[in-house]
Parts: structure tokens; C-alpha cells; sequence
């Protein structure tokens, strides 16, 4: 009996540890963070009009020198990448059209980040009454979280974003603050999203932590 008490112990200890297991992305995703450096991201460049219009080589160049910039600031630490609250935005090197998104946050007292979805705000970030999770550069809908889910400042949130077409729906530590709403375009208002783009954690002058960033790539919307 006492066996197989230590057993059932032992067992519940092993699966917590699982659990635990920082930047081990679940079956069908892929890490965007693999816990120990930040290859696959790099620096902002502009705005998804702008780089448009650059050509290849001059887009290539400029991102060069914006990622070498970004690296000054933002940090892998201890399996967490760390952001200084200087410095500007840090964006997958891929660009991702439709996707099921998780990642956990935490940030500062009284301050402000987001999740750019094809390179376009935003997914709210910050230590606000109104609450995380919002389209917050949308005019109407989805502009404010459908309830308040946020965990005290400087403990550990998490997100789960996915993005099909121009919808979006948002999950704040497993409470629904926004439900299939379009995604505004603000660089082009007459414009729906655009139909793929880089995903880019924000800087606004707080620091940020960020872990566990796992994407599944999802097919293309049926037409109906």
C-alpha cells in the first residue's frame, strides 16, 4: 500500500514536471522561441506598406542593421526573452497567414505592449483597468476585451490567438475577450488585413517578458 502510494507520488511529481516544461511546444505547434537564443526573430523595419514598396536587397540591408539594433535590448534569459523597455519592436523572421497562436506575458506596473498580427496592431498588452486582449486599433468592434482577465502585474499571463482571414479571436488566461472579430487596417483603413505578415512582440517603452511562443499554421479560409 505504501508503494504504491510512493508511485501515485512520484507519478503526479513527473507530470508536473512535464507540465512545466518551458518552450516544449504541444503537439502540433512549433516554438517560435526555442528557450536558449533568438534565432528566427529580427529587428522592425517600417510598416507592412512600406516595406512593400523597398526592394529586396534594401529591405534585406535594413533589416540587417534593425536587428542588430534590437539585439541590444532584447534578451534570452533563462529560458525568457527579456525586453529592456528600450529599443524597438522584435518580429519573426516569417511572415504566417492563418494560425493558432499561444504565449505567455508579463510586464511591468503601468505598462503597455502588444502582439502585432501581420505586422499590424494590435493584440493589447499593459497594466490597464480596461484589460489585455483587445483589438485596441480597431475602431469599433473589438476594441475593448469582452471582460477583464488579467493576473496581477508581474505574474505570468497567457494568450491564445487565432487568426483566420481577417477574424480574430482572443483568449486571456482561458476567458474569451474577443470573438471572431475583423482584424482594422490601420496603415491602409480602406483596405481589409493583409492576407499574411511577421508577428511582432511591441515595445512601448516597458519591459516585457515573454516564454512559451507556440504557432500552428493553419490552411487558407473556404470560400463560402
Amino acid at each position: 500500500m505504501r508503494r504504491l502510494k510512493w508511485l501515485c507520488v512520484a507519478a503526479l511529481g513527473m507530470a508536473a514536471t512535464a507540465l512545466a516544461a518551458d518552450n516544449t511546444p504541444p503537439e502540433g505547434f512549433t516554438a517560435l522561441f526555442n528557450g536558449k537564443d533568438l534565432t528566427g526573430w529580427k529587428g522592425l523595419v517600417g510598416n507592412p506598406k512600406s516595406r512593400a514598396a523597398m526592394k529586396p536587397e534594401a529591405l534585406a540591408e535594413a533589416e540587417k542593421k534593425a536587428t542588430e539594433e534590437v539585439l541590444k535590448n532584447w534578451k534570452a534569459e533563462d529560458g525568457v526573452i527579456v525586453f529592456s523597455g528600450k529599443g524597438g519592436h522584435l518580429c519573426t523572421a516569417k511572415d504566417y497567414a492563418n494560425f493558432e497562436l499561444y504565449l505567455d506575458w508579463k510586464i511591468a506596473k503601468g505598462g503597455d505592449s502588444g502582439i502585432y498580427l501581420r505586422g499590424t496592431p494590435q493584440v493589447q498588452i499593459w497594466d490597464n483597468k480596461e484589460g489585455s486582449g483587445a483589438l485596441w486599433n480597431n475602431k469599433k468592434e473589438g476594441k475593448k476585451p469582452l471582460e477583464v482577465a488579467d493576473k496581477p502585474v508581474g505574474e505570468w499571463n497567457t494568450f491564445y490567438i487565432k487568426m483566420v482571414g481577417e477574424k480574430v479571436t482572443v483568449k486571456l488566461n482561458d476567458k474569451l475577450v474577443v470573438d471572431n472579430v475583423a482584424l482594422d487596417n490601420i496603415w491602409e483603413r480602406d483596405k481589409p488585413i493583409y492576407p499574411s505578415g511577421q508577428i511582432e512582440l511591441q515595445s512601448h517603452g516597458s519591459p516585457l517578458w515573454f516564454k512559451n511562443l507556440y504557432i500552428k499554421e493553419l490552411p487558407a479560409e473556404e470560400k463560402k
